[in-house]
């Protein structure tokens, strides 16, 4: 997604002294940004479950810009190409996630400290 909204800008940031390319996970990328005093995108969840752990001396400054929206979805996988999954239980699956109850779900579930962890949005049944 990064590197999607610097092409949008016209840039290549690769290369350049201010960037800095970690290879690594969300947390780890969060840690090193911190300690350079540095910017990075991340997602919500790894933000909220590391800031505090962390002690992050970092603050968000740019939240909830479309540009930034990172949907997740649910599907299930063919069972004419993989004989050997579980279609039937993963449409079950599939329609409870985006029924008015899962949906509900998805909304109610938070982090330690109550601060909401994904905002659903499918239209549900």
């Amino acid at each position: 997604m990064e590197l999607g909204l610097w092409k949008q800008l016209g840039v290549d940031p690769k290369g350049r002294p201010w960037y800095l390319e970690v290879g690594s996970g969300m947390e780890k990328t969060q840690r090193i940004a911190d300690e350079k005093k540095g910017y990075t995108l991340t997602d919500r969840g790894t933000w909220l479950a590391t800031r505090d752990k962390d002690k992050l001396d970092m603050v968000i400054v740019l939240e909830g810009d479309p540009a930034l929206f990172n949907q997740y979805g649910v599907m299930a996988v063919n069972p004419e190409k993989h004989k050997h999954v579980k279609f039937k239980e993963a449409l079950e699956f599939v329609n409870w996630m985006i029924s008015k109850e899962g949906q509900q779900a998805i909304g109610a579930f938070k982090d330690k400290n109550g601060n909401p962890l994904f905002i659903p949005n499918a239209s549900g049944k």
